[in-house]
């Protein structure tokens, strides 16, 4: 299946599609830790998500985090003038949110956008196994969600 016809839109038809159809639609990237010999596993997300801002326009929300924490890296909401031209460039899904999703661990945020999408991705039962909360004081690398790496957030 090439590019243009694997269901994801262009950033600019992903913008038409939230404004026409007043849901949403989101890219994720996943991030690796140290690369070693062995196997590399994805430790957590950045997961961009365009949606309609109840007042005529949209925004984007970026949200990063580790697998398996309650913490998030980041989580910030940009105006359409704010977005980089970096992520201008990804390509999106359509899906549908619901603000409580916010709430829940990185990867039950992504496994209920990946279901709200409609597509058939083996996704593992993300809602059913365990949960850790990180205290606190526990503070990110900022360099996780690839903004630099000598700050913290």
């Amino acid at each position: 299946m090439n590019e243009e016809n694997d269901g994801r839109l262009s950033f600019k038809e992903a913008v038409a599609y939230v404004m026409q159809q007043r849901q949403a639609a989101f890219c994720a990237m996943p991030v690796f830790g140290e690369v070693t010999d062995e196997e590399q596993t994805a430790e957590g997300v950045r997961i961009f998500i365009i949606e309609y801002d109840g007042e005529g326009d949209w925004q984007l929300r970026f949200i990063a985090g580790p697998f398996f924490s309650n913490a998030y890296a980041a989580f910030e909401i940009l105006a359409p003038e704010e977005v980089p031209d970096s992520v201008r460039e990804l390509r999106f899904l359509p899906t549908r949110i619901d603000s409580h999703w916010y709430d829940e661990q990185v990867q039950i945020l992504l496994q209920k956008l990946v279901q709200g999408s409609g597509i058939a991705a083996q996704m593992p039962d993300y809602e059913s196994m365990p949960m850790r909360h990180a205290e606190e004081q526990v503070v990110f690398p900022v360099s996780f969600i690839g903004r630099g790496d000598d700050k913290t957030h």
